[in-house]
């Protein structure tokens, strides 16, 4: 019989979120010299193209940087991005992308595995689980993952409720996103997987469907029922370089990579991260802030990020410093308006009578507009649907914190696509309407009389790009 002393050497007892968690031996980790620590491996995508978005794709290219000084191999690291802003003729720099104002180039190097079409949800599921005959294109690169392995996946783009944004094809649904984690933890091709999600409504896409017990950590840039927010935007404090007229990051996505710069990776917990990234993204609790959520098995985030980022060498000697010295910017953008504030800024700057002048003008009121028919169609269909009180009310309805945004995910996907067959796409704005869209579906809306209800209320939309039936959640 072993000694009661003994069981307590061998396990620990640690206090995650309120919660005791028993800590196994075979569960610690260590430092560098640990020979448990397997294969890191890393998927990192910016689901987004257009220039207004350049913050999606630096964001991205900077986390590559970040795990390759931390020592990751590039074979182990598979980077989506649509690759339309280091050469855009928007760019003042052309062949570099920074993500802060004073920042590196974070393009240089960067494998560019899946771009343009290629970025899109099939792709990225094929590589989590390793199914190189699903994929389209690209490099062919996917997680190859064994049992002893740790897999980091970073996503940022536009979000909404139950959903994250693709600059190709269908939008990835979170059912289909949890789906797939299952199946990768049914493999047995991992030890434990963390997931960082960048995104509006992105706590809608782990809350109440990723369940315990498969080993993952996500933590997520804001909750179920609000936006993530892009920082170092034009008027911000600071600013980007005067010749940049749209934000160079995200709040929450710099918000870990900065943290992940100044301190040695082996010694600083996941769970530390978090509390200094949900501090800075939530901005004081200010207007211009959202909160920083965690999923999944919470007693992972004792792990150290080391085995999941690697750690810089010239980090080595760094303290961990409890008290977060990377304060925010003074005020966020929303991600829905940073695309205004580009048009905005440019406009401004242009010079009086000029092309740029004239189509940065007409760039905003076309956004403006598409905005306008989003909103106005969906609140009309509400109220045709239920009634001019009882529509609005339902439309805005949020289930409780433990249920899911739907219980029919295909029904939510019917309704999508007959809305925009009416109505014209939804786009990267329209997203925040997947909750309204959801509680038809909750109600009981058939496809039938949502294309009814479609039609009167969309008797034309507009046929500007944002409009484009090419580029929303039915192609």
């Amino acid at each position: 019989m072993i000694p009661t002393v003994s069981l307590l050497l061998l396990v620990s007892m640690l206090i995650v979120d309120g919660r005791e968690v028993l800590r196994l031996p075979s569960e610690r980790t260590g430092g560098p010299a640990d020979d448990r620590v397997g294969t890191r491996w890393a998927v990192l995508i910016a689901g987004s193209n257009g220039y207004w978005n350049y913050r999606h794709q630096a964001d991205v290219c900077h986390a590559y940087q970040i795990l390759k000084k931390g020592g990751l191999k590039d074979e182990n690291i598979i980077v989506f991005m649509y690759d339309d802003i280091a050469y855009n003729k928007e760019n003042p720099r052309p062949g570099v992308i920074i993500n802060s104002p004073l920042g590196e180039d974070v393009y240089k190097g960067v494998p560019k595995d899946y771009t343009g079409k290629d970025v899109n949800a099939k792709n990225f599921i094929s590589v989590i689980l390793g199914n190189k005959t699903a994929l389209t294109g690209g490099s062919g690169k996917v997680v190859e993952s064994g049992p002893n392995d740790h897999i980091f996946i970073y996503y940022t783009d536009h979000g909404g409720p139950g959903v994250l944004g693709m600059p190709s094809g269908p939008y990835l649904y979170a059912d289909d996103l949890i789906d797939a984690l299952k199946k990768k933890y049914a493999s047995g091709t991992y030890q434990s997987l963390v997931f960082y999600l960048e995104a509006c409504e992105s706590g809608s896409i782990f809350e109440g469907l990723l369940p315990l017990g498969m080993n993952i950590y996500a933590t997520t840039a804001s909750n179920a029922v609000e936006s993530s927010w892009g920082t170092y935007c034009p008027g911000d404090y600071p600013s980007p370089p005067p010749e940049y007229e749209t934000c160079l990051g995200d709040l929450y996505s710099v918000a870990w990579m900065e943290d992940s710069e100044i301190h040695n990776l082996e010694t600083e917990s996941l769970r530390q991260q978090y509390q200094l990234v949900r501090k800075r993204t939530s901005n004081d609790n200010s207007a211009f802030g959202s909160h920083v959520m965690q999923y999944g098995d919470l007693q992972l985030s004792v792990d150290n990020l080391f085995l999941y980022m690697g750690t810089n060498p010239a980090n080595g000697n760094f303290t961990f410093v409890d008290e977060n010295s990377l304060r925010p910017a003074s005020k966020a953008i929303n991600q829905r308006d940073a695309d205004l504030v580009h048009f905005w800024d440019k406009f401004r700057k242009a010079s009086e009578g000029s092309d740029r002048k004239v189509n940065a003008q007409k760039e905003f009121a076309e956004a403006l507009s598409h905005r306008m028919h989003i909103d106005d169609s969906v609140k009309l269909i509400g109220k045709l649907l239920f009634g001019i009180e009882k529509g609005p009310v339902l439309l805005d309805a949020v289930r409780p914190s433990d249920q899911p945004l739907v219980d029919d995910w295909d029904c939510l996907r019917s309704l999508v696509i007959t809305y925009e067959t009416h109505c014209g796409s939804l786009s990267q704005y329209g997203m925040k309407h997947m909750r309204s869209i959801a509680n038809l579906c909750n109600a009981g809306i058939q496809k039938e009389q949502m294309a009814e209800a479609s039609a009167q209320a969309c008797t034309q939309f507009p046929s500007y790009s944002w409009s484009s039936l090419e580029n929303g959640f039915s192609a």
